[in-house]
């Protein structure tokens, strides 16, 4: 199986009686309260889903990461994975401290050795990561929202949060998983939205090639906007139940926060889908964009910056699919000759607005049996 990044997996989640032992001193110790976005980055760094990283950056990694989207040490890595906290809580804590990490239901989740705390520039962190200081951009904008110092170090994880509980696996339980059924290879599908009939002939093309498919959706913070992750997952259980092979294809949660960083957070989902141990992933058009702010393909041309050895998972790169009128088949340009007034394919904002109107797409662009399942809970929703 493909060697995670960095070539160790990380696993620093405690168990047992020293995680007893531990949270004895919960009221002996200072504590940091973390937000949603911080609370899945401490879960996803103890169980290794970012190795090679064991914590919170410190100042030397993220200039590194931002600068050259590697760590000091040379790694690719493209995103800064830091803990943000007031610069009043900066002046209670010191170097060497250990901490608990709270959740904002009080809950002691996880413990930290405080290594460093620095400050650092939003708009240089703004610039790098997201090419843009327009705040319409949710990463800009939730960026200019953090408090004003970066905590590091090493953490600890001692709980799972009940949402992480719910259609999550770990890498160590994945790659269990995968040798369980007998796959050496797997590609790994990103997404925030429904599988529409684009995102599943990708699928199916590329589980062609290797033993078995992840769908691997993200379920952490996403804009106001994005369809919630509760009710995607009923869709996506619905569509694997009716038109994929049971035996070929696993469905498991990413609990990650969405950045919305372009072809940045295309290297890092790579990254972290290898440490899930997937050999292959697919970037398609626009992955992980957000407006007009990146190309169209620019988060497959960045892969180009780095060796394949580097990168370590094959990056499959896939033209935009559409139903072709013509053709009466799934394409893409690079193998249907006709006029774009043939091909069915709409945007996510138009198919969220026809959601919530209750207005069924049609069934060249969804499955009939998602759009049901997508209507009826966004109106129960709402």
């Amino acid at each position: 199986m493909i060697t995670p990044h960095g070539g160790k997996l990380i696993d620093q989640v405690v168990k047992g009686k020293v995680r007893d032992e531990l949270l004895t001193r919960i009221s002996s110790l200072p504590s940091i309260t973390l937000d949603s976005w911080g609370l899945s980055d401490l879960v996803l760094i103890a169980t290794g889903a970012f190795s090679p990283l064991q914590g919170f950056m410190n100042q030397k990694d993220y200039l590194n990461v931002l600068k050259d989207m590697r760590l000091a040490n040379g790694m690719v890595w493209s995103l800064p994975i830091t803990l943000p906290i007031s610069k009043q809580l900066k002046e209670s804590l010191s170097i060497g401290d250990t901490v608990f990490l709270k959740g904002e239901d009080g809950v002691a989740y996880g413990m930290m050795d405080i290594q460093e705390m620095y400050e650092y520039s939003k708009e240089a962190e703004a610039l790098f990561v997201f090419k843009t200081l327009d705040k319409l951009h949710p990463g800009v904008q939730k960026t200019f929202t953090k408090e004003d110092v970066y905590v590091a170090g090493p953490v600890k994880l001692l709980q799972f949060p009940d949402c992480f509980t719910r259609d999550f696996l770990t890498p160590k339980q994945l790659r269990e998983r995968y040798t369980e059924l007998g796959w050496n290879t797997i590609v790994a599908f990103q997404t925030r939205n429904p599988i529409h009939r684009a995102h599943e002939y990708l699928q199916k093309t590329a589980l062609e090639n290797v033993d078995g498919l992840l769908i691997h959706p993200l379920v952490g913070d996403t804009k106001q906007d994005d369809i919630p992750a509760e009710i995607r997952m009923i869709s996506y259980k619905i569509l694997l139940d009716e038109y994929y092979p049971k035996d070929r294809v696993l469905l498991s949660t990413f609990p990650a926060a969405m950045r919305y960083a372009g072809p940045r957070e295309a290297v890092f989902h790579s990254l972290v889908r290898k440490n899930f141990g997937c050999s292959h992933f697919i970037v398609g058009r626009d992955h992980a964009g957000v407006g007009n702010y990146y190309g169209t393909f620019d988060a497959q041309e960045i892969f180009s910056e780095f060796t394949k050895e580097e990168i370590g998972i094959e990056i499959l790169k896939f033209e935009h699919a559409f139903y072709c009128i013509k053709c009466a088949t799934m394409a893409t340009t690079k193998t249907c000759p006709h006029d774009e007034e043939l091909h069915i394919h709409l945007s996510g904002t138009k198919v969220r607005k026809m959601l919530k109107d209750g207005i069924m797409p049609p069934e060249e662009f969804s499955r009939p049996e998602v759009i049901e399942v997508l209507i009826n809970e966004m109106s129960r929703d709402s």
